[in-house]
């Protein structure tokens, strides 16, 4: 064997080329996961909620029940939707109802601070003239920081309608 400098050493018949390493590069799968990381964290709150709202602040509101309750939201031009999916006026009870909501089923009305107050009374008017009563409009509580990913379903409250 010959040697050629800084350690290395190389058969006689090699001429400079160097032997494949078994190592594996790491490197680029660690760039690859880390893009998905922040892809994944810049969607998930999006993804979270249908519209985006900003709930306003009871003092009084406390937790809600942990089932699963059907969600109507109205953003700041009156549009609504029920879970992510937009309804009109007159398709809402429908909607609801298609959503297995009856008299025992808590109904959430998520309205944004911003939404006309006739707005979201029409849409308790119609859901209760259908008969529905558990209705709790959702607020956030007035002491919590405001965190952009809460959809509202962790830290609100509830003024149930009789």
């Amino acid at each position: 064997m010959i040697s050629s400098g800084g350690g290395f050493s190389r058969p006689s018949g090699s001429l400079g080329r160097h032997a494949p390493s078994a190592e594996i590069n790491v490197t680029p799968l660690v760039d690859v996961m880390l893009v998905l990381l922040v892809v994944f964290m810049v969607t998930a709150p999006l993804i979270a909620s249908g519209l985006k709202l900003e709930l306003p602040k009871a003092a009084t509101a406390r937790p809600l029940e942990p089932k699963e309750p059907v969600v109507v939201s109205i953003d700041r031009d009156g549009r609504i939707a029920v879970g992510r999916d937009e309804v009109g006026r007159d398709d809402l009870v429908a909607t609801v109802l298609a959503r297995g909501a009856d008299e025992t089923r808590i109904i959430r009305v998520r309205g944004d601070r911003g939404v006309a107050y006739g707005d979201v009374v029409a849409v308790v008017d119609a859901l209760a003239g259908a008969g529905l009563r558990r209705i709790a409009l959702v607020s956030e509580t007035s002491g919590a920081p405001r965190d952009p990913s809460d959809t509202g379903t962790v830290r609100t409250g509830a003024l149930a309608a009789p």
